[in-house]
């Protein structure tokens, strides 16, 4: 690949920054989730983003907010029944746009939890970390990490 291409916001993190891993396969799951958080977050009012620009929120982070604190995502459900899919449909995209693609579920894997009669649990929170210049992923017993130095000015 000779230069990124693609929509902005649907590509995945490490197709700008190798911090994040090698682009592979992951980076295609990382918009598939992209895409099912756009189908079941459609914002349309500014209310909708508790009065802010919706042009400042970055909305897979609004929706894991909404979710982690049980809130309603503010989209229209015609029954009651749909909650259930609306909920699996958003948790299964938070879970295939984790920052590091180890962390990613295979498109397989994808389908299974939405073919599945079960909710998927919660992904870890991709928006925050515990240490601001440090962020690790665990695969398989494997730690990758990557860590930013602080360069001074002077």
């Amino acid at each position: 690949m000779t230069a990124p291409r693609g929509t902005t916001g649907y590509i995945a993190p490490e197709v700008f920054s190798r911090n994040f891993g090698n682009v592979s396969y992951k980076s295609d799951v990382y918009s598939f989730g992209m895409l099912l958080l756009e189908m079941v977050g459609g914002l349309k009012k500014k209310n909708d983003v508790g009065g802010q620009d919706k042009s400042q929120v970055y909305l897979p982070e609004w929706i894991y907010n909404k979710l982690e604190h049980e809130e309603e995502i503010a989209i229209q459900i015609e029954k009651e029944s749909d909650n259930k899919i609306v909920r699996k449909l958003t948790i299964s995209g938070l879970r295939c746009i984790q920052w590091y693609p180890v962390e990613r579920p295979s498109m397989k894997v994808v389908i299974q939890m939405l073919e599945s009669e079960e909710i998927p649990s919660m992904p870890r929170n991709p928006f925050t970390s515990t240490n601001g210049t440090q962020n690790a992923a665990t695969s398989r017993g494997r730690i990758f990490s990557s860590e930013l130095e602080i360069i001074s000015e002077s």
